[in-house]
């Protein structure tokens, strides 16, 4: 069995290579359909990470009521001792943010300014792959850039960029499991209320982590009690919930790609089955003869879905790898209202649309199989 199996995946794969011109232009086809596809579900699974809420999520933010872009939140940093006394509060950090646009937009630059000596504390899964952290704390106008964007603007330890007014000097670089981390630029806070004009003693937000007894929304609403009749009142949410309201645009934006990716489906399916069509009616002769040598039409059936297979194969490994490199070099942020999101294909996504071509390769040779198993042999033999 698997030694007949070998012997039609050769005769199917030589009979690609035979025909190279078609093959050619079936496998761009195909490339073009599932690059489209990879990308859009780039897009989709790197919006789904930061915004859909598990079980285990712990960290709330804090941010001012009625407010819609970090350049109108204003907090007073004096909220922060007030927030840890709060039951079930286990520790706080405050955040200024200051990013260069508050729309969508494909090229977002977002500072984040902390405490340098809570930092590392509060946020521990983050690695140090080029610098060093000692300097940043050393400096008041360091900078740890998240990987992602190192990468998207070509910097390295040592160098200066300006950007929103503020000018910083890269300390280092880092690597974080948080899709959050990996597109900002973290500064002393003080460094960036001073250098923003926003003055000392105002932040963005404030990011808490609850204790593991603790129900994260009855730590909130606490929150938000004790500061409803304060001159800033907050609105408090899970970090994930908070997320999805402020990307409430571009989840609206993702949901339009997903027709994009079916329509990207439909158009490798209606390609392949074209091109094994036409494959069919120009080898009339040659399949008759075939079995007239003792193929049988299950043999002939299954040389046509191991030609759709690799055609599948072929253009999947063009169009998703495409999408692979074309993400690693452009380094895509897309951002709104302060929230980043790098757009980084996960290695299972590409493997998946491995197998995704493949899948639609068999699919869509069914029918030019059936077709080539029905004709008859001695019509096909007389066919001129």
């Amino acid at each position: 069995m698997m030694k007949a199996l070998f012997h039609h995946a050769t005769l199917a794969l030589k009979q690609v290579l035979r025909h190279r011109v078609r093959s050619l232009l079936t496998v761009a086809g195909v490339a073009a359909g599932m690059f489209l596809f990879t990308a859009v579900t780039t897009l989709q699974e790197s919006l789904e990470v930061i915004t859909k809420e598990g079980a285990g999520d712990s960290t709330l933010i804090v941010f001012r009521e009625n407010r819609y872009c970090p350049a109108t939140s204003r907090l007073p940093e004096h909220y922060l001792a007030e927030i840890l006394r709060v039951p079930g509060v286990e520790e706080a950090i405050p955040v200024q943010i200051v990013v260069n646009n508050c729309g969508a937009s494909l090229d977002v630059i977002t500072f984040r300014g902390v405490p340098p000596e809570q930092l590392r504390q509060f946020n521990s899964d983050f690695e140090i792959v080029a610098g060093s952290f000692e300097d940043w704390v050393g400096r008041s106008d360091g900078a740890l850039l998240g990987e992602h964007f190192a990468a998207r603007r070509k910097l390295k330890p040592g160098d200066h960029f300006e950007a929103v007014g503020v000018r910083v000097k890269v300390s280092g670089i880092i690597r974080s499991p948080s899709a959050q981390d990996q597109s900002v630029a973290y500064v002393p806070l003080a460094f960036l209320q001073q250098s923003s004009r926003l003055g000392l003693g105002v932040v963005t937000q404030f990011s808490v982590r609850v204790e593991e007894s603790s129900d994260p929304d009855e730590v909130a609403a606490a929150i938000d009690e004790l500061f409803q009749n304060d001159a800033a009142p907050t609105d408090t949410k899970p970090e994930k919930a908070f997320f999805a309201q402020t990307a409430k645009d571009l989840i609206e934006m993702v949901g339009f790609t997903r027709w994009l990716g079916y329509a990207a489906v439909l158009a490798v399916v209606g390609l392949v089955a074209n091109a094994l069509l036409l494959v069919v009616r120009g080898r009339v002769q040659e399949n008759a003869v075939l079995q007239t040598i003792g193929f049988s039409r299950k043999a002939i059936a299954a040389m046509m879905l191991w030609e759709g297979a690799v055609l599948g194969l072929l253009g999947g490994i063009c169009g998703s790898g495409a999408a692979w490199a074309f993400f690693e070099m452009k380094r895509f942020t897309l951002g709104n209202e302060g929230l980043t999101l790098a757009l980084q294909p996960d290695p299972a996504t590409i493997t998946g649309g491995f197998a995704i071509a493949v899948l639609l390769g068999l699919v869509a040779s069914l029918w030019p199989a059936v077709v080539a198993t029905r004709q008859s042999i001695v019509a096909s033999l007389r066919a001129a």
